[in-house]
């Protein structure tokens, strides 16, 4: 049987426990604008649009050749900061 995964953090069970306790959800809490505040609205969506697609898009251009270059270059690297630990 498994378990049900659990938050051990503190102030999160204490916040569950008192959501149950006044009948509050989640879904009734305001949104928060926290990761936007500071930024220009326009600029994030337009971030988003573009992230979506830049990957994909940046390989369908590449030649097998370069797709293999790249892959050779990124193992190095990933492989260089495993050693430096």
């Amino acid at each position: 049987m498994a378990r049900k995964k659990r938050d051990h953090d503190f102030a999160v069970n204490a916040f569950r426990v008192v959501q149950e306790a006044t009948k509050e959800s989640q879904s009734e809490q305001p949104q928060s604008q926290d990761k936007i505040e500071g930024k220009n609205p326009h600029a994030v969506a337009l971030g988003k649009l573009g992230g979506k697609k830049g990957g994909k898009a940046r390989a369908s251009k590449m030649t097998p050749e370069q797709h293999e270059e790249m892959t050779r270059s990124a193992a190095r690297a990933r492989w260089s900061k495993a050693k430096k630990l």
